[in-house]
């Protein structure tokens, strides 16, 4: 059988590299994406619509804000079916006590870790703070931050990282995540816009429509950096204990 699946493996991994071989040179100005109109908008026109350096951040969250918005719900939704899911499937149930090991957490990784989760956590903070101006953003800040209370579990026991987050708090930080990036979006129509058009904000704020903008972008990027951070880490806790929330990897 192992044989069987490889050959398919092969087959499709071959056809990719063969069709790589289509794909134009990195920075090539003649390509196709390069030469497109809406390419072209987005090169000449970003910098002067939202006064944000980083392109990729300008339209994933203000180009394309509704799809950026429905993805963060999309997370949300993710992981409460799966917490719903591993919750139902363990009433009743006996649990798996196989890759359970009694050890007492190393003092030399605790205490490493003991170290570096805060410089882990302040890089996340900047991440997503400067997400706007340079590479990161929500989705990189709240992975980073999510990892971090990962990095907790797996050095002491996942019930020293539940007391540091709890799962109960991991639902209300993600759920007020979705409510920041929507909530923007409907300030903006009170304001006598349209849903996400944050150019309106400078009827609140004391800047230009532009800088509006730009700094409505960051308020968005923290909505998303919230829900990300809690979906990640409460994922982790219930996948790793099956649900019971305790013992873990």
């Amino acid at each position: 059988m192992k044989i069987l699946s490889l050959i398919p493996i092969i087959a499709i991994g071959g056809l990719l590299l063969w069709a790589a071989q289509d794909f134009p040179k990195w920075g090539d100005v003649e390509s196709p994406a390069s030469k497109s109109p809406v390419s072209s908008h987005f090169i000449g026109k970003t910098g002067v619509d939202t006064e944000v350096p980083n392109m990729v951040t300008a339209v994933l969250a203000d180009y394309r804000g509704f799809d950026t918005m429905f993805e963060t719900v999309v997370v949300f939704i993710a992981g409460m079916a799966v917490l719903a899911i591993l919750k139902g499937s363990t009433r009743g149930n006996s649990r798996r006590k196989d890759h359970e090991v009694e050890a007492e957490p190393d003092l030399i990784v605790t205490n490493t870790v003991r170290l570096i989760v805060p410089v882990i956590q302040i890089f996340a903070f900047y991440v997503l703070a400067h997400g706007h101006v340079s590479p990161g953003g929500g989705f990189q800040g709240g992975v980073l931050m999510g990892a971090s209370f990962i990095l907790i579990a797996l050095s002491w026991d996942l019930e020293k990282a539940v007391s540091r987050f709890s799962i109960e708090r991991c639902m209300i930080v993600a759920a007020l995540g979705i409510v920041i990036y929507g909530g923007i979006g409907l300030l903006s129509m009170m304001l006598g816009g349209e849903f996400l058009d944050y150019a309106e904000l400078e009827r609140v704020l004391p800047v230009s429509r532009e800088m509006a903008r730009y700094h409505a972008m960051l308020g968005v990027e923290i909505g998303v950096g919230f829900t990300v951070t809690a979906i990640m880490f409460a994922l982790y806790a219930n996948l790793s204990s099956e649900g019971s929330l305790k013992q873990g990897l």
